[in-house]
């Protein structure tokens, strides 16, 4: 989404940047774990499929993505791809009610158990609000994946669906200022240029 193209999102554990080119190999890389693939529900591509993924995030208006960084680790090193630890997304799947689809990947498994994806998916579903204008959060989460079940629940995202054939559970929340002051009492954040 070029709305994002230049835009940093800095909370207090993650600092999340667009989804860049220079990010594509480290990406791509990540994706070839099967682990992830079952996770994440995906299909692994090749490194030019990769690229033109990249590309269809960064220009398409119906979807949004960020790359989540360690932020003591970019601080320290300043290098990006060093500090690189997973992406969220967000693709908008009706335009009409404002409902967005909401993922987190926190790939670096040495990453993973320290609330980074916690905060990296309150960020996004905050810019989702303030500048996407959503009003509807949607996600779709494989059945395998209980990490990501229990946090979507501690979201307090409810169950909407489930699908056998696909193995995965849809977890929906519809926004509210309650829930708007909720999201901004677990992080905060501050909008950079990038």
């Amino acid at each position: 989404m070029k709305i994002n193209a230049a835009t940093k999102i800095i909370g207090r554990k993650v600092i999340l940047v667009p989804y860049s080119k220079h990010h594509v190999e480290k990406y791509h890389y990540w994706m070839k774990s099967e682990e992830l693939q079952k996770l994440t529900a995906s299909e692994p591509l090749t490194l030019e499929e990769e690229y033109e993924m990249q590309k269809s995030w960064r220009e398409d208006e119906d979807k949004c993505t960020f790359i989540v960084l360690d932020k003591t680790r970019f601080e320290r090193d300043e290098n990006e791809l060093e500090s690189m630890i997973g992406d969220t997304n967000i693709f908008i799947v009706d335009q009409h009610d404002n409902i967005g689809e909401i993922e987190i990947m926190i790939a670096e498994k040495s990453a993973r158990g320290k609330r980074f994806g916690w905060e990296a998916v309150i960020l996004m579903m905050l810019y989702g609000i303030d500048y996407i204008n959503l009003k509807t959060y949607e996600a779709k989460i494989s059945f395998a994946n209980k990490a990501s079940i229990e946090m979507f629940k501690k979201l307090m995202f409810e169950e909407y669906s489930r699908s056998e054939t696909f193995q995965e559970v849809t977890f929906r929340k519809h926004v509210t200022d309650t829930w708007i002051e909720w999201l901004n009492s677990q992080s905060k954040y501050n909008i950079q240029s990038y």
